[in-house]
């Protein structure tokens, strides 16, 4: 299974983003979203800061880690196979206690124990065990919420005492190849070819009635004169 777009939207609502390092509530340096040296490099020392770029970079590394983790240990918890055996909202519930406890925690955890004893009920409970510092009993009694609560009844809260659900994320277009990439917007009107302007070349006065030819009258040589002049235009 994976991580879904609700589930990561309300993590990083429960971690926060900061990009300069901080104590969390039990005094481990923490940076980004949910940071610390135990999910890898870089070691986070004081003064230390990150990029907007750089922080979320950090979180989609840490977060692949944790996600496989509890994969893992719901794979071999549970007789059936996922994900149909366990619902998106309890796979994330899970995925947000094992950012926070860490996956060796998660893995010796009640929570995995009586998921493994078949008691799905009694792992939502085993979430609200891990209740130290006090300050992280909100965020437990959230995870349990979100557990037991499919998304399609309740959005789930970062905290229980939140007055607010987290809003579901926006979707985003789907990427696709360079060579789709036209398709996603109206196709541009070819140019229009302007064909310059010739100016009309200067009228030329009308042809002189030609001498009439010998032997011809003068009638009708001027005539053919006449004739000539208005197929070209002339009076």
């Amino acid at each position: 299974m994976n991580l879904s777009a609700i589930g990561e939207a309300v993590l990083i609502a429960r971690e926060g983003r900061r990009l300069t390092a901080y104590r969390d509530s039990v005094g481990i340096w923490t940076i980004g979203i949910g940071h610390t040296a135990a999910a890898g490099p870089p070691l986070v020392t004081p003064g230390l800061r990150l990029s907007e770029a750089a922080c979320d970079a950090l979180f989609r590394r840490d977060v692949a880690r944790y996600v496989r983790a509890v994969d893992d240990d719901v794979r071999d918890a549970l007789p059936d196979p996922l994900p149909e055996a366990l619902p998106d909202h309890a796979f994330d519930a899970l995925v947000s206690l094992c950012f926070n406890i860490g996956p060796s925690a998660f893995a010796r955890s009640t929570v995995v124990r009586r998921l493994r004893a078949g008691d799905r009920d009694g792992a939502a409970a085993a979430i609200l065990l891990w209740n130290r510092p006090a300050a992280l009993i909100p965020r437990r009694s959230a995870e349990h919420d979100q557990f037991v609560t499919p998304y399609d009844r309740a959005l789930p809260r970062a905290r229980r005492s939140d007055a607010a659900q987290v809003p579901a994320p926006s979707p985003l277009a789907p990427s696709l190849p360079a060579s789709l990439a036209p398709s996603l917007h109206p196709p541009l009107p070819a140019p229009r070819r302007t064909v310059p302007r010739v100016p009309p070349l200067p009228s030329r006065g009308p042809d002189p009635a030609p001498d009439p030819a010998p032997g011809r009258p003068v009638t009708l040589a001027r005539l053919w004169a006449n004739l000539r002049n208005r197929l070209r235009g002339g009076p």
